[in-house]
């Protein structure tokens, strides 16, 4: 997406038309993905009704309000920096993978082992909030990290969670009820992928969910009792600090390491990539202000009690193409957040049908997906789909292990000889979605670096691939010395093989016309021309 000329002077307004369609759309993504832990928490880990409404839905209101404030100040500053009125806030809100995670991997495993719901909390709270800590660091990792790796590889991983995580779901869930789900993705294309306009400049998205609605209650999806049942459920909470949980949780910390060192690792790293995406949609924001913010709303959250971190969405490019600038953003987080300190979504997830809610989660998908093959060399689609694979895999494994737990088994008691047996390579697709996102960067990285005939750059991030996948960062059940020696003796092959062709002294490969225009465009990047140009050219400015 070029960045438009839109000028500030004559000011810079809290609330433009575009505003309406993007908090009407954004709002919508945050209240299913709230609906949803909600249902989590009551339902899997048998947390009390009270415990969710009155604690951990107040205590992420509070980090969902002041991270989106914080985001729309960051988009102002921006907006006024650069002499533009078209720069768009960073969404922000509780982070779909952990949210599974926290809940499945995490605090069921205690519930079910020790039959104590508030033991299980305790675990998350402090799972969450070593997460944000991590995050914290990353801060001061992340910018190098984002530096060094090509756009390719950054987009490309992003795509494969939209594509997997954020869309798969959403997409059963809409085709279990299609005649419900699909006008209402057709009116949101129709609204957001073109320049149609509804009468009277209604916003899309809320036209859209009413629709939905209508449909729903009109053939009889929903039920008046229910409605009447959750209104008298409805109870004001206000956050308050849960020091004592927290402590006790990061009592038995040891055990939570394995996975929130990875996943804090993923945090820190999808954040990344989320800028990544916004820049190349136009607003270049700043890394590491946006990784403390990340980190901090996860400790905050922590300490009021709440086990899931809230982080940067997928998705700028999506909302700036509705027309959301700075408002929707602080918009959505003081609603959210009020609806959550009034206990409302009980009642909201009787009223409104999920297939009516979850269409955006899809239409947000197809922005990140093509978004990663628009704004990359064409060259570079091989790296593109290489970055995509171990979020794939990921996915894949994610959906035979819960498959195979309704049945009341696992992948183990099977076998892998049986799997394989029935065509389902389910220990090497394991292996490859072990720390997707980091993989997806590594792999996605090579694949670059070995098209552009750059082979020393290609050597050294499998040299990075190998050391990763030797401490279980990638490709590895858990993080130990030699958690996978196979993997990163292959890795380590790769850079071995990179190494002899960097030594013979191939010049690189010289960028075409195409190439020099995205880099114009998007303001550079670790695979632009600007690092592979042709001998006595010129290289093209900008970068991050």
């Amino acid at each position: 997406m070029v960045k438009t000329t839109e000028r500030a002077s004559a000011g810079l307004p809290l609330w433009v038309r575009g505003d309406t369609n993007a908090f009407f759309g954004f709002g919508v993504n945050v209240l299913v993905n709230v609906l949803t832990l909600t249902a989590l928490c009551i339902g899997v880990v048998q947390l009390s009704a009270g415990d969710v409404f009155g604690t951990i839905l107040p205590a992420l209101g509070i980090a969902l309000v002041a991270g989106n404030i914080y985001y729309t100040v960051l988009a102002r500053r921006l907006a006024r920096r650069e002499n533009r009125t078209d720069v768009t806030a960073l969404p922000y809100g509780p982070s779909v993978p952990h949210m599974f995670i926290v809940i499945f991997v995490i605090m069921l495993p205690i519930y079910l082992r020790t039959q104590d719901a508030r033991q299980a909390w305790q675990a998350g709270v402090a799972w969450a909030f070593i997460i944000g800590v991590i995050v914290l660091i990353g801060a001061f990792v992340g910018p190098w990290i984002r530096r060094y790796a090509p756009r390719a590889a950054l987009l490309g991983t992003l795509a494969g969670i939209s594509i997997t995580f954020i869309s798969m779901n959403p997409a059963g869930q809409m085709w279990r009820a299609a005649w419900i789900a699909l006008p209402v993705f057709a009116l949101l294309l129709i609204g957001l992928l073109t320049d149609v306009r509804l009468p009277g400049n209604l916003p899309i998205g809320l036209a859209a969910l009413l629709l939905g609605t209508a449909i729903g209650w009109l053939g009889g999806a929903m039920s008046v009792p229910d409605v009447s049942a959750a209104a008298g459920e409805i109870a004001l909470g206000l956050p308050s600090f849960q020091f004592g949980l927290l402590s006790d949780g990061l009592a038995e910390m040891a055990p939570l390491l394995a996975t929130a060192i990875p996943l804090g690792v993923y945090n820190f790293t999808e954040g990344m990539t989320n800028v990544e995406s916004a820049a190349t949609a136009g607003d270049s924001y700043n890394l590491r202000s946006v990784l403390l913010a990340d980190g901090a709303g996860a400790v905050i959250g922590a300490a009021l009690g709440s086990p899931f971190p809230p982080a940067v969405y997928v998705g700028h490019p999506g909302w700036k193409a509705a027309g959301g600038r700075s408002g929707y953003s602080m918009a959505t987080g003081v609603v959210i957040a009020v609806l959550c300190f009034l206990g409302m979504f009980g009642l909201l997830a009787t009223i409104f049908p999920t297939a009516a809610i979850v269409p955006i989660l899809l239409y947000i998908g197809l922005l990140i997906g093509a978004q990663a093959f628009q704004a990359t060399p064409r060259i570079h689609g091989a790296a593109v789909v290489a970055a995509l694979v171990p979020n794939i895999a990921a996915w894949a494994t994610g959906q035979m292990d819960n498959a195979l737990a309704a049945a009341g088994t696992t992948a183990a008691e099977v076998g892998d000889s049986a799997l394989a047996g029935a065509g389902v390579v389910y220990d090497g697709l394991l292996v490859l979605g072990q720390g997707a996102i980091l993989a997806g960067l590594v792999l996605g990285a090579v694949v670059v670096f070995i098209i552009d005939k750059r082979f020393l750059r290609a050597a050294v991030f499998a040299g990075v691939g190998a050391v990763l996948s030797f401490v279980g960062l990638i490709h590895g059940e858990r993080i130990e010395w030699n958690a996978n020696g196979q993997v990163a003796l292959g890795y380590l092959f790769v850079a071995v093989v990179c190494g002899l062709f960097a030594l013979a002294k191939i010049p690189p490969r010289v960028p075409d016309a195409e190439e020099w225009e995205l880099d114009r465009q998007h303001g550079g990047g670790a695979e632009s021309p600007a690092v592979a140009t042709a001998p006595g050219a010129e290289a093209p400015t900008g970068g991050r």
